[in-house]
């Protein structure tokens, strides 16, 4: 017998869905975390640098007078880089996501191997390829990017999609289900914590230029980890909410539960119920 799911096999509530998704980055926090500060520590690397040639200062990172067009630039980088990320941490999620819907235990070494390496690169390099251009056409082309393709590395991990074309393709079906309720559900959650990871990454730093007076040097390393340890924790919550989401569009729209339960009624193995049968 399976042991108690850690998601709910069933139809949920907007607000149902988004605690599922807090409780399996609890449950994941260690290597969800981790690799998220990883990869938030290479995008910072990537940015400072690019960040200081187009004279953008921390720690809000607006632009500079007379130089809106280096910034716009750099800030497309930027949500590229971010959704090469969100799709990378997206696979991890999905990879911890499925068990936790069937109640199976997965110790945390074994999600890497569930995550289909080679095709999620491929994927998150396509999206953030994608995601950078469509932010410099504008920001509408962006969030239109990520609503719907933004359960994409979830497809190829879960539904096991056979190449990131058609991942893509699948993500936007799901999301555009329900009158786009998957599409809105990524852009609120995106939004939410958008704000949240802003106050994170520069309400403090703000706190402590006032108390010290002025801009110290230590701003300039300050501020960069200030948003790797923000971004770390946004991510790895978007992540889980693309995750949870995919497989309650599922159980919405295609059944799953009901092939769940099938599938255990008959003796079978339940886990093979999460792949899509094209």
């Amino acid at each position: 017998m399976p042991a108690q799911p850690e998601l709910p096999l069933r139809p949920m509530t907007l607000g149902e869905l988004l605690d599922a998704a807090m409780a399996l980055m609890r449950a994941r926090a260690l290597p969800l975390l981790v690799a998220g500060a990883g990869l938030g520590l290479l995008e910072q690397a990537l940015l400072v640098p690019l960040r200081a040639a187009a004279f953008v200062s921390a720690p809000y990172y607006g632009p500079a007078r007379g130089h809106f067009g280096q910034w716009w630039l750099v800030t497309a980088l930027g949500f590229g880089t971010e959704t090469v990320i969100l799709t990378l941490l997206g696979a991890l999620a999905a990879a911890a996501a499925g068990p936790a819907l069937l109640g199976r235990r997965v110790r945390h070494r074994e999600l890497w191997a569930r995550t289909r390496p080679l095709s999620t690169v491929s994927v998150a390099l396509l999206l953030g390829v994608l995601a950078g251009a469509a932010l410099f056409a504008g920001f509408v082309p962006w969030l239109i990017l990520y609503g719907l393709g933004g359960l994409t590395s979830a497809v190829l991990v879960i539904d096991r999609a056979g190449n990131p074309f058609s991942a893509l393709a699948r993500s936007a079906r799901l999301t555009a289900r329900s009158g786009l309720r998957g599409f809105w559900t990524l852009l609120c959650a995106y939004l939410t914590w958008f704000v949240i990871r802003f106050a994170l990454g520069s309400g403090w730093v703000w706190i402590l230029t006032r108390l010290s007076g002025g801009e110290p040097a230590w701003l300039t390393w300050l501020t960069p980890a200030a948003w790797v340890l923000a971004n770390a924790v946004a991510y790895s919550a978007l992540a889980c909410v693309a995750a949870v989401l995919l497989l309650e569009t599922r159980i919405r729209t295609e059944g799953l539960d009901i092939a769940v339960g099938r599938a255990r009624s008959r003796g079978e193995d339940d886990y093979a119920t999460l792949v899509y049968a094209r």
